[in-house]
């Protein structure tokens, strides 16, 4: 019996919640609605792809023309929809993505993990690179047209479509020098773009800054509203009693 109060009482705390009229209850019930809806388009995101991040921002140039900077790109598991080939692979098979040989790989630069999507002033941490993978090399292997460089270990070497030097002569800041890419630092492949769209999280506390901003205008104006509502009720005596 007393589990049944319970149940019930919970039950009128929710219906209390989901009917409340007080703004701040309101404004609540309208940020755990855009959480949930954010939540859902992610999970459903990493079951269509297989990886997280499962989309990332063209911050740079370096992939012009192919991938422009703003350009949302969403990322797949490296032998989902498809077999992953390198760009001297694609030379050999005819597979080309992205108007040339080969597929694009997201890549976290000498394993270092971070976020893909950029936070002024609260994430400094590397950024996870998007370039065409070029080809295999084992350790010691000396790199095509590169007469003293060797690999440390085996790996992809990397190079974007803009770029007139592989990545593993780059130097990145924070990390040094960037060694060819193991397996086991390959997030994914690109799969499409979408243009324009990535600028969003490239501004992102920008974005989450309007979309606060306009969800408390819009409280305010609902109760506005409801005060000039009552108002008019009271003025022409129509308010039941």
């Amino acid at each position: 019996m007393a589990d049944g109060n319970k149940n019930r009482s919970l039950r009128d705390y929710i219906s209390q919640f989901r009917t409340s009229g007080h703004w701040a209850v309101s404004l609540l019930r309208d940020i755990l609605w855009v959480v949930a809806v954010v939540g859902g388009i992610a999970l459903i995101l990493y079951l269509i792809c297989g990886t997280w991040p499962a989309v990332v921002t063209i911050e740079s140039q370096s992939m012009d023309p192919n991938m422009k900077v703003g350009d949302l790109v969403v990322v797949v598991q490296k032998d989902r929809y498809g077999d992953f080939q390198t760009w001297g692979e694609g030379k050999v098979s005819g597979y080309r993505k992205f108007n040339d040989y080969g597929d694009v790989i997201v890549y976290r630069p000498n394993g270092v993990s971070s976020s893909s999507i950029p936070i002024p002033l609260i994430s400094s941490s590397p950024h996870p690179i998007i370039h065409r993978a070029m080809m295999w090399i084992e350790a010691k292997d000396i790199a095509i047209n590169i007469s003293s460089f060797y690999t440390p270990h085996a790996g992809y070497i990397t190079k974007g479509d803009h770029n007139k030097n592989i990545d593993q002569l780059a130097v990145y800041p924070d990390i040094g020098l960037i060694e060819p890419v193991q397996k086991e630092w390959v997030i994914g492949k690109a799969l499409f773009t979408i243009p324009l769209i990535g600028y969003l999280p490239l501004h992102i506390v920008w974005v989450l800054a309007i979309i606060f901003v306009l969800m408390g205008l819009h409280e305010l104006y609902l109760r506005s509203r409801e005060k000039e509502t009552n108002a008019s009720v009271k003025k022409t005596g129509k308010k039941k009693r």
